[in-house]
């Protein structure tokens, strides 16, 4: 249930955050009281007011703090001093403290001080009070470290995070569900981690700059819903999708903890993540390009000796989506990996094959998987935890697809495809397994050359090779030169076919 935790705790200070941006109508005065029925989102313990004064066309509000605690980490932000100003033209400007304190305390003590700082920040409400459309801009929006504890120790650091040159665009739509949609932009953003562990030698130090940020998002809000125990939040019309990116990020880093040392850089092309959550279900799919890795390690393979390792992957992708509510009928998922030409420097090749045997190609792992599968239980339901958890499976496999399957590497490649599905009301076919039926063609190249260089480099022994060699001749036909195929076929009556005979 870890990551159904991180999932709640992430939605959760996501509210937390966003709540900087105030909702807005035509009068200052109705700005205030369409924002004040926004914070309802934190629940009643978890807003304070100072004081509000409405004057004539403004509003200024004092010591505005905000506050959620999940059980295992609290989050107060005290915002400071909001004032609401009409404009004489149908919009309003929403001025705010240039900078506020945010405090996270865990369950297990230790504690960290931030300050939020903004330079420049301009935001203007118009439209109407059914949909109100915000324009943002601001030259730096600063987030810094003051002081972090771990174990009732002070921890000497220096943490920065500064985004540059901000712009954007939020609206608001007001209803018995609230849809709140951004566009935002940051020409760059600069960040520094500097940590010394008190008493020790051990140090943490990044620095870096990412540029082209970006993010869109659309969230569905109903009224009445309270983020304050994320445990018991009802997702029930709550949906979020979201887009983020930048166009390319570069490090440098050097570490020593616990007397390992390690230094280098590191850089990264165009990423996208796209971000999708509600009720039924939960999406996530990252894709970086031209990612590389320079390190070097000293004291390996032997004391006093240094290793570079140098590293770059044209690709790197993860992707999933999950159902999270129980159906009557079967709900699609889907996974899928990508490792694309990944290269490594001959120092670390040669570490295992100090001759040059193996063909130092680039290496590629590709993945992808969709299907359809049915689950017992609503798992952001906290009264089903207990019970999903004691059960013996969560739910029903009824398909599977392997859309793409590509691994290469060491001068050998294996591709396959195919598809299945389950009856899950034949449980005796093949004993304790829901039949399957459906085919898979995998095809194999250059396995035998392979085989035989691990031989010669004394990795593979003899015996073992001949029993590899005997199952690839048992299961797959010779399609060309040092090229294998097969085709796996599982029929309705549960027969086990390969390359059209029998062998279940």
């Amino acid at each position: 249930m870890t990551h159904l935790q991180t999932i709640k705790t992430g939605v959760c200070l996501t509210a937390l955050l966003s709540g900087s941006a105030a909702f807005a109508d035509v009068t200052a005065q109705e700005v205030w009281e369409n924002w004040k029925s926004s914070l309802e989102i934190y629940g009643a313990e978890g807003v304070s007011i100072g004081s509000e004064d409405i004057g004539s066309g403004t509003v200024t509000v004092t010591d505005l703090s905000l506050s959620m605690d999940d059980g295992d980490t609290a989050v107060a932000a005290n915002m400071g001093n909001i004032t609401f100003t009409e404009n004489g033209d149908g919009t309003v400007d929403i001025a705010m403290s240039e900078n506020y304190p945010v405090s996270i305390t865990s369950s297990d003590g230790s504690t960290a001080d931030i300050t939020v700082t903004n330079s420049g920040l301009s935001m203007t409400a118009s439209g109407s009070p059914a949909a109100i459309s915000y324009e943002i801009a601001a030259d730096k929006y600063s987030i810094t470290l003051d002081n972090l504890t771990s174990n009732g120790q002070a921890i000497t650091e220096d943490v920065r995070f500064v985004a540059n040159d901000i712009a954007g665009n939020y609206v608001v739509t007001d209803g018995d569900i609230r849809n709140m949609t951004y566009a935002l932009q940051m020409a760059s953003m600069d960040l520094l981690v500097d940590f010394q562990e008190p008493g020790t030698d051990n140090v943490v130090l990044v620095s870096g700059k990412i540029n082209g940020l970006f993010a869109d998002a659309s969230i569905d809000l109903p009224e009445g819903m309270d983020f304050s125990d994320p445990d018991t939040v009802d997702f029930t019309g709550f949906a979020l999708t979201a887009n983020y990116g930048l166009a390319d990020g570069s490090y440098i880093f050097d570490m020593n903890v616990d007397e390992d040392k390690f230094a280098g850089s590191a850089s990264s092309g165009a990423t996208a993540v796209d971000l999708s959550f509600d009720a039924d279900g939960f999406g996530y799919d990252v894709l970086t390009n031209d990612i590389a890795l320079d390190v070097v390690v000293p004291n390996v393979p032997i004391p006093g000796m240094e290793l570079p390792f140098n590293i770059t992957l044209a690709e790197y992708g993860i992707g999933f989506d999950m159902p999270l509510s129980k159906t009557e009928e079967p709900t699609e998922f889907a996974f899928g990996l990508n490792f694309t030409d990944l290269t490594i420097n001959d120092e670390i090749w040669a570490m295992g094959d100090p001759s040059g045997a193996l063909p130092r190609d680039p290496i590629t792992l590709k993945l992808d998987l969709t299907g359809t599968t049915k689950l017992f239980f609503d798992v952001l339901d906290p009264a089903q935890a207990d019970a999903m958890a004691m059960a013996d499976v969560p739910g029903e496999l009824h398909s599977l697809a392997l859309n793409e399957l590509l691994v290469s590497a060491a001068g050998a490649k294996l591709d396959g495809t195919g598809a299945f599905t389950f009856d899950n009301s034949d449980m005796t076919t093949i004993p304790d397994i829901p039949r399957p039926e459906g085919s898979a063609t995998l095809n194999l190249e250059g396995a035998n050359k392979l085989i035989d260089t691990l031989i010669a480099m004394g990795l593979l022994p003899q015996d073992q090779a001949m029993g590899a060699r005997m199952m690839m001749g048992m299961f797959a036909r010779t399609v060309g030169d040092d090229q294998l195929s097969t085709t796996l076929e599982v029929n309705a009556e549960g027969h086990v076919i390969a390359n059209g005979q029998r062998i279940r």
